[in-house]
């Protein structure tokens, strides 16, 4: 197990349980879907023993931190709100965050919100999006029909119903086999295939085994909630349709992402640095999936590092 302290933070209305790390300047490591804090297990002992206070939480509804019961608890005020507070509690007055998939999301919104709180900014997987003129999912859906997974997702239900039947073989195939963007008529986000029989290199049986036991325990709503709130937090942004993102910031994906291949997802990365103005750097993977810093731990750690050396 990765060798770290845990303890609850009371934040922005909800206890979140975090595991840390090291002491000097604070660094946030805010994970993705469907994951949790151990999805950083690589970065927190190399960052901490370069000299950083490293912590990685369970964000809203994951893990062991708490799960509110209402869709509407999981809007992006409410996301960004959890990353503020955790500064406070931890009694900081300022951190660099670091995202991967939805956490990415919410670090690149936190540093457009309160860029005095936010010293650097790094995504992985997942660039700043501006935002667009037209919700998301009405767009999406003029894209890519209702076939889109994250169209799936909006009934409550429907999702859990599919990945609770068989938690073990749902967390095989999103991370590394047959999970499908594009769900079939008449549902179902994972590939009717068998799973992979052999692990990737960068995924052990004993990682496979924590994220099924969180989620055994947990189930998955908490999670499809971020994606319930997908329009309205295009409703709840207006305030910053043309802003951009100050601090200075640090993007990272591999070219197998399949976030990369999104509709449009090419052309925002292209245009990152106008959206972006101080990106320091975009580091792109050969050969790597969706799975960033797992997958390529030692290259990621590479780019935190000497992106935290030049803050």
């Amino acid at each position: 197990m990765v060798d770290v302290a845990h303890r609850f933070v009371e934040t922005n209305g909800i206890r979140m349980h975090v595991a840390e790390r090291g002491e000097g300047p604070l660094v946030l490591l805010l994970h993705g879907w469907p994951e949790s804090w151990y999805s950083w297990r690589h970065q927190i002992a190399a960052l901490a023993d370069a000299g950083y206070h490293v912590v990685a939480p369970d964000q809203r509804g994951y893990g062991q931190t708490d799960k509110p019961e209402r869709i509407d608890d999981y809007t992006i005020h409410h996301l960004v709100g959890d990353v503020v507070g955790l500064i406070h509690a931890l009694g900081e007055s300022s951190a660099v965050v670091v995202g991967h998939d939805w956490g990415a999301p919410v670090a690149w919104q936190t540093a457009l919100m309160r860029p005095d709180l936010v010293r650097g900014v790094v995504g992985l997987s997942v660039p700043y999006t501006p935002r667009g003129s037209t919700a998301p999912l009405e767009s999406i859906r003029a894209q890519t029909g209702d076939g889109f997974y994250q169209i799936y997702f909006q009934e409550p239900g429907v999702a859990e119903k599919e990945f609770e039947a068989d938690v073990d073989t749902t967390l095989r195939m999103v991370l590394y086999g047959g999970a499908n963007p594009v769900v079939p008529a008449g549902g179902g986000f994972l590939r009717k295939a068998d799973v992979p029989p052999q692990l990737p290199d960068w995924l052990t049986e004993d990682d496979i085994a924590f994220y099924v036991g969180e989620f055994s325990r947990t189930g998955f709503t908490g999670g499809l909630n971020w994606y319930r709130n997908i329009d309205r937090n295009w409703a709840l942004t207006g305030a910053w349709k043309g802003a951009v993102v100050q601090p200075p910031a640090l993007y990272c994906a591999g070219d197998k992402d399949v976030v990369v291949a999104f509709p449009g997802m090419k052309n925002v990365i292209d245009n990152l640095q106008l959206f972006v103005p101080n990106l320091r750097e975009t580091l792109v993977f050969d050969g790597c999936g969706h799975w960033t810093q797992q997958e390529r731990a030692r290259e990621v750690n590479a780019a935190l590092l000497r992106f935290l050396a030049g803050l």
